[in-house]
């Protein structure tokens, strides 16, 4: 047959234009992770703002609103859970990705925290799978448009490994 003659594949997927760009706030005191986080997340069409540090992460919080903070737990001046605190304080209404090399019971108990605080937060261990953050932030992005956060890959349903990587 005739390449020709052939109709166009048609999708039901949004174009680039209707995705909603997440604002993204990465919190690591670790500079390669921090890069890693903010390449990734750039390269799916975020805007990222970084810190380094609890103390700047609690400022750039209170100037600024973001869709999504990625967060490492244990930071050179402090805690992840500092943070979390004043988020809870600020009302953040956004979700929370705890990105740290904890053991899943560390995680599990950031994660507790945070939802009796009224944060929703996802956790994903060290070292950093970047498909599995892509895909949550992809979700985030979906959640944020008021569409279904069930995402395939390749293929495969990859809402079974976001689950895994909250645990």
């Amino acid at each position: 047959m005739p390449r020709s003659s052939l109709s166009p594949i048609t999708s039901n997927l949004p174009d680039v234009a209707e995705r909603r760009a997440l604002q993204l706030l990465v919190v690591d005191d670790d500079a390669t992770q921090r890069s890693l986080i903010t390449v990734a997340a750039k390269q799916a069409g975020h805007e990222v703002a970084v810190a380094p540090s609890v103390a700047e992460a609690i400022e750039k919080l209170r100037a600024a609103r973001f869709d999504c903070v990625t967060l490492d737990l244990v930071l050179e001046d402090g805690d992840g859970i500092d943070v979390l605190r004043e988020m809870a304080a600020a009302k953040f209404t956004g979700s929370v990705i705890v990105i740290s090399g904890m053991d899943g019971k560390r995680r599990s108990a950031a994660r507790s925290f945070a939802r009796s605080v009224g944060i929703e937060l996802q956790s994903l261990p060290k070292p950093l799978d970047l498909a599995a953050l892509r895909i949550s932030l992809a979700n985030l992005g979906k959640t944020a448009m008021g569409l279904p956060t069930i995402h395939t890959w390749g293929g495969v349903a990859t809402d079974a490994i976001v689950e895994r990587h909250r645990a």
